[in-house]
């Protein structure tokens, strides 16, 4: 529910923060002290459309905040799920209008897209008014209103679920359908092509692995000579080993009588000796990995001529002639195993389409008997709205050749305002008034279903007397005891029965060079004097009081 709509730098309002409560909120003022800003700015946080005259004179920007304290498993919080977002347990939606038209939107302090913003906002608040096409006027949403009256919300989920296998099942059917017409029409060249690259059978990452191979055996071969030349200098034999070896010994035997001498000589020859011996070894592993079958050199060109040339021919890179070849593998499978795996796709399609339409025309069914009960709770709410005469139908239209994943109907809500007049869509048949009245009906019979958590309705009792504004007054209260409700009236009845009255006003500042809107929760006595105002008008008498006293005791009673 709605806990907080903070307002900075809109038109006529600089600063204001309005705190509801749940239950009834009215909001009364007299016209012109900025109930239509009101809403303007409250519609606007909700993701409406952004106008840079909202924004203060002299402001760059202006900005509503609406916080709302909800559920976790309201579906508000599915779109946020689905958008990525941040649960905290306290919904903060934000508008931020700047004054060259520009628009920012958040939630919980994350920036998202206006659309995202709308679907939230319609998730949390309808708006209602004389004019307004959001919420229960807008024919989409009467199927959805009256599988909500009906609690056919399990069974709208199976149809959609039993669509969706049907469309898997089809769509299947028709992929299999068209490779074969695909493989029928190349019959020839696949067999062909096919085998052709059955027998080459390519593999990914040939190509590269085989070109690096050829490179390291032709550079080995340029090089292997030098390897030799330089094995032969070193071990072969024209190394100096044997004469370095033959010359330590003499030298030992020497040093026995002068050691000082010659054992720095021995040990420098020893340590070339070792070194020569090493080099040898790195040579001789050298010669080893240069050393390779010229066949296997001739073998590894052949190969890759023969996939370049498979590549050339079938006008796809070497590493997709893998991919290639068991694509036109599984099509020669379809043109050979085909006729059969169709029929098993059409008896599965057909088991689908079954079964989808068996609980399409149950829910049909059910959406055709609940129709008639909304229609009887809907209609014995109209006479104390003074619509005693008018009478309001669900028309439920059921087509099978134009399924959809919630079944084969079409819901509208359709009303009668007279007798002997023709009946007709809700929208185009209702004048504002009767339209209000009728969409209160509405709401009170889908109070606990159906419903945002916060409804807003905006002058609905405008053009009706005292006992039509009594019975609206009434209902709000009845409506207030399950959803949070705000209306904006001029009607004494309906402010009588509020849990929170909110008097709108305009103040002058600036010694008259500007004025601004106030919103203040008024206290017992001052609602009884407001009620009193709106009983009498600019001059409130003692008898309006009195009166503006009767309405607030019958309220309670």
């Amino acid at each position: 529910m709605l806990a907080r709509l903070s307002i900075r730098d809109i038109v006529l309002i600089e600063r204001l923060d309005i705190e509801f409560a749940t239950g009834l909120a009215v909001l009364t003022g007299e016209t012109g002290a900025g109930k239509s800003i009101l809403l303007d700015a409250f519609a606007l946080a909700l993701g409406g459309r952004g106008d840079a005259g909202l924004v203060r004179h002299g402001a760059e920007q202006g900005q509503v905040t609406a916080v709302f304290d909800i559920p976790k498993n309201h579906p508000a919080t599915n779109i946020l799920a689905e958008n990525g977002l941040d649960d905290t347990g306290e919904m903060i939606l934000r508008r931020v209008q700047l004054a060259d038209g520009r628009t920012r939107a958040f939630i919980n302090d994350q920036s998202i897209s206006v659309q995202t913003l709308k679907a939230v906002g319609a998730a949390l608040v309808e708006i209602h008014g004389q004019h307004d096409e959001r919420a229960l006027v807008d024919a989409a949403t009467h199927r959805r209103l009256l599988d909500a009256f009906a609690g056919l919300e399990k069974d709208v989920a199976a149809v959609e679920g039993l669509w969706e296998a049907r469309r898997t099942a089809n769509g299947a059917l028709e992929e299999h359908r068209a490779g074969m017409e695909r493989a029928a029409r190349e019959a020839d060249y696949l067999r062909h092509a096919s085998d052709e690259l059955k027998q080459l059978a390519p593999k990914d990452g040939e190509e590269t692995s085989l070109a690096s191979r050829r490179t390291t055996m032709m550079q080995g071969e340029k090089i292997a000579s030098d390897l030799r030349e330089a094995q032969e200098a070193v071990g072969g034999n024209h190394s100096p080993v044997a004469a370095l070896s033959a010359a330590v010994r003499r030298l030992e035997r020497r040093g026995v009588n002068s050691p000082a001498l010659v054992e720095p000589a021995v040990k420098a020859i020893d340590a070339a000796i070792n070194a020569l011996e090493e080099a040898d070894q790195h040579l001789q592993a050298a010669l080893a990995a240069t050393d390779f079958d010229p066949a296997e050199l001739e073998r590894i060109e052949e190969r890759l001529f023969a996939l370049r040339a498979a590549s050339r021919k079938h006008s796809t890179p070497v590493d997709g002639l893998a991919a290639l070849a068991a694509r036109y593998a599984a099509d020669v499978v379809l043109i050979d195993a085909g006729a059969s795996q169709l029929k098993k796709l059409e008896q599965a399609a057909i088991e689908a389409d079954s079964r989808y339409a068996a609980a399409a025309k149950k829910l049909s069914m059910a959406r055709q008997k609940s129709a008639e009960k909304l229609n009887k709770a809907v209609n014995a709410e109209l006479a104390p709205l003074k619509l005693e005469r008018a009478k309001f139908m669900t028309q439920v239209d059921t087509d099978e050749a134009t399924p959809g994943p919630q079944g084969f109907d079409r819901v509208e809500f359709w009303v009668q305002t007279n007798p002997g007049t023709k009946p007709g869509p809700l929208m185009k048949v209702a004048s504002g008034g009767e339209l209000s009245r009728f969409l209160l009906a509405l709401k009170v019979v889908l109070s606990d279903r159906g419903s945002a958590p916060t409804l807003v309705f905006d002058e609905i009792d405008t053009g009706v007397g005292g006992a039509v504004a009594d019975a609206i007054g009434g209902r709000l209260a009845r409506l207030a005891g399950k959803v949070q409700v705000m209306a904006v009236t001029h009607a004494p009845q309906v402010a009588a029965r509020a849990d929170q009255h909110l008097l709108i006003s305009k103040d002058a500042l600036d010694k008259g060079k500007r004025v601004a809107t106030r919103v203040n929760a008024l206290a017992a006595d001052h609602r009884r004097e407001e009620i009193a105002r709106m009983l009498a008008g600019a001059e409130i008498t003692a008898e309006a009081r009195a009166a503006a006293e009767r309405l607030l005791k019958a309220a309670t009673a």
